[in-house]
């Protein structure tokens, strides 16, 4: 195989596609979120094209928007991403999954066996999304007044992936002996016990499951705020990175890499991947109008519940036809806010045009014939403003399998992507060393 790079390609599923019109789009599955069926064949026609991984993106509460906006929500309901995952691991071979699991309203015991569990299920195909929890109506589900502050969630984050990776370290890869002769089935002495006594976390361990086979599922992070970004640059090995013009994906890429060098990793075990909305057409006029029809599904109500969300402050009382007003500091998401007041004062947007931008899906798209979509993704991949792209459907079946049956065989017949899947964990597919044992040698040298 040449050495020349290659796209990383993950499906971002939440659980099916992200923009607000596409149960409503002509031929859709409007369950699909909500149906193991559906969600079956997806991710298996996702398998056929060969994609490093099913990311599904999970939420601990309703989206807080008004009920006017929620109740037009196709992402209402949907199956919680470890108890789906290893279902849809037992209908698959090599895709890799990745769930989200949150470091503010979960306990990192409960984090670290359920992914070893995945990883084992799966046989080395697991990745952990970490999240810090953006919405601030999740502390109601928890028993929580108040949600935490943000520079407070991203510090018990730093902690509890400490945690989490240390617990996955808890025993040794030869531990389990099982040696039937003698009846020992494992090596106390090739059993690390953590004793974690933290600012956030006490938590004594050890992991009541055997090392995972990738040693640990993989780690994903997004984030785009400072403190982000720094949390990406020291635990992260794959970035689900925000789109935007391809400078201020050069700009994010170099300032993540560079970050993850100075904290002593190699660069190149972080892949960063933004997430992009791609929609195909036989001519770029035909890709054009199938957006606009898509975006033309949303109805005002669920776009100003979005830009209310993004803006973490009920945007309905704002003049609809007037300027963005002042907007305050919350504890929700800061990239998510930063973003959407920078597109209004860039574009001099009102109200409601930035509420109908958010409305369906503001973030990167390409939008094409699978020849020009190859053009603009290589570019991406060979000016370093991104390793590969999580790509967003715009519906579902015919938006993904657009891309499966047209954009990978282009992106194939230009050396840009694999014809073949090379190896058989998740580390494999994205080109990741797998972690040493931080407590024990490996059983290699330890024979020695």
């Amino acid at each position: 195989m040449s050495s020349r790079r290659r796209l990383h390609l993950g499906a971002f599923m939440r659980p099916v596609s992200i923009h607000t019109g596409a149960w409503r789009y002509p031929g859709a599955w409007p369950e699909a979120n909500f149906s193991f069926p559906r969600l079956k064949t997806l991710i298996q026609r996702l398998e056929a094209g060969k994609f490093d991984a099913f990311f599904m993106a999970d939420h601990l509460a309703l989206l807080n928007m008004p009920i006017e906006a929620l109740r037009r929500s196709h992402t209402v309901t949907s199956f919680d991403p470890l108890t789906l995952l290893p279902a849809l691991a037992a209908v698959t071979e090599r895709i890799g999954l990745i769930a989200t699991a949150s470091t503010t309203y979960n306990d990192a015991y409960h984090v670290a066996r359920k992914f070893a569990s995945l990883d084992h299920i799966s046989n080395g195909r697991a990745g952990w999304n970490v999240v810090t929890t953006a919405n601030p109506d999740a502390a109601l589900n928890f028993g929580h007044d108040a949600h935490m502050a943000h520079g407070e969630r991203y510090k018990r984050a730093r902690e509890f992936y400490d945690v989490v990776t240390g617990l996955w370290d808890s025993f040794a890869d030869d531990a389990f002996i099982r040696d039937v002769d003698s009846g020992i089935f494992w090596d106390p002495a090739r059993m690390h016990v953590l004793n974690h006594h933290g600012e956030e976390l006490t938590v004594r361990g050890p992991l009541n499951v055997a090392r995972p086979v990738q040693g640990w599922p993989v780690i994903v992070q997004a984030g785009a705020s400072d403190a982000g970004r720094q949390l990406a640059a020291e635990t992260a090995e794959m970035v689900f990175a925000a789109g935007g013009p391809i400078a201020d994906a050069q700009a994010f890429y170099a300032d993540v890499k560079g970050r993850a060098a100075r904290a002593g990793r190699n660069p190149d075990h972080l892949k960063i991947l933004p997430g992009a909305l791609v929609v195909v057409g036989d001519t770029v006029e035909e890709a054009q109008a199938k957006r606009a029809h898509l975006d033309s599904l949303v109805h005002y109500d669920s776009a100003i519940g979005s830009l209310s969300i993004a803006l973490g402050v009920d945007a309905r009382a704002f003049d609809p036809d007037g300027p963005l007003p002042e907007i305050p500091e919350t504890e929700a998401s800061k990239s998510g806010r930063e973003r959407a007041i920078a597109l209004a004062r860039r574009e001099g947007l009102t109200v409601r045009q930035l509420a109908q931008r958010l409305g369906g899906y503001a973030g990167a798209a390409i939008i094409g014939t699978p020849s020009t979509i190859a053009d603009t993704m290589g570019e991406w991949l060979e000016t370093r403003a991104c390793d590969g792209f999580n790509v967003m459907f715009p519906h579902v079946p015919a938006g993904l399998d657009d891309f499966v049956d047209r954009v990978v065989p282009e992106l194939q017949r230009r050396g840009l992507f694999r014809t073949e899947y090379e190896g058989t964990t998740l580390r494999e597919h994205l080109g990741l060393p797998r972690p040493a044992n931080r407590f024990f040698a490996d059983a290699a040298r330890a024979a020695e």
